[in-house]
């Protein structure tokens, strides 16, 4: 059976489009698959303070329960991608970029030892073999070629850091334009149908 992760981080309680663009392409797996949500927008996860970054690079036997407990959340954010065949991540633009309960749900995943480690090649992400699907919703247009497309520093970022902890086969969708009217929504719907039902076929 085909597991799938979805992480929400948009701060809305109703009508996130990315949630809804989210639960599409889960109803387009069309079942067969055994589906863990983490919503990070309605529950944001604590900033890396100093103790939790010295947590993370205490070897494990030498952790204090101190320093056990200040890893706990971290711990399950990277086992849910350990245990994940396809992850799914709704992100909604905000400021040209990804929320900030997005990224701080990043740097709890971004772990030396457990999704990437440093070989002599150089950095080596350790999260290999996973699909990865990012679902945007964005208040202006930033297609390739448009005026706005210079100020997209969100799929630049997503791109490199999942890359970075080895989740390299990502497929971007993102609903354009949504502050102005449905058509990228609906858009987005439709490249969704088509991108969830070719991965659940070479599933």
């Amino acid at each position: 059976m085909t597991r799938i992760l979805a992480v929400s981080s948009s701060p809305k309680s109703e009508g996130s489009i990315t949630d809804q663009l989210i639960d599409r392409f889960i109803e387009q797996w069309s079942g067969g698959a055994e589906v863990t949500r983490r919503d990070v927008g309605e529950t944001p996860p604590p900033h890396l303070d100093e103790a939790t970054i010295g947590a993370f690079y205490t070897p494990p036997d030498d952790r204090t329960a101190e320093q056990a407990e200040k890893l706990a959340l971290s711990d399950a954010i990277v086992e849910e991608l350990e245990a994940a065949d396809v992850i799914v991540i709704g992100a909604p633009m905000h400021n040209f970029s990804v929320p900030s309960d997005l990224k701080t749900w990043i740097d709890h995943a971004a772990r030396v030892g457990r999704t990437f480690r440093y070989s002599e090649a150089g950095p080596e992400g350790l999260l290999k073999g996973k699909r990865v699907y990012v679902l945007t919703a964005r208040g202006g247009n930033y297609r390739e070629g448009t005026p706005a497309a210079a100020f997209d520093h969100q799929m630049p970022y997503l791109k490199t850091v999942l890359g970075f902890i080895g989740l390299d086969d990502a497929t971007f969708i993102h609903a354009h334009g949504v502050a102005v009217g449905t058509e990228g929504v609906d858009d987005a719907l439709a490249a969704i149908d088509e991108a969830a039902g070719k991965a659940r076929a070479a599933a």
